[in-house]
């Protein structure tokens, strides 16, 4: 069970051979990359700047 026995992994690999105790690597086959969409691009407006109401002021009422 060393590296003359063709049955072992071991051996296998010192022979260089692949069968089914030794299989070899599958080969993955990648997808073709989809094509993007191409949207529709509008000509982007600048936006006003939001109003913000004027802050209040603190009441200082004085007593007589």
């Amino acid at each position: 069970m060393g590296k003359g026995d063709k049955k072992t992994t071991k051996g296998k690999r010192a022979m260089g051979s692949y069968g089914k105790t030794r299989k070899r690597k599958e080969e993955t086959v990648m997808p073709a990359p989809k094509a993007k969409k191409v949207k529709d691009v509008k000509e982007a407006k600048p936006k006003a700047a939001a109003k913000k109401p004027a802050a209040k002021k603190p009441s200082t009422k004085t007593t007589k």
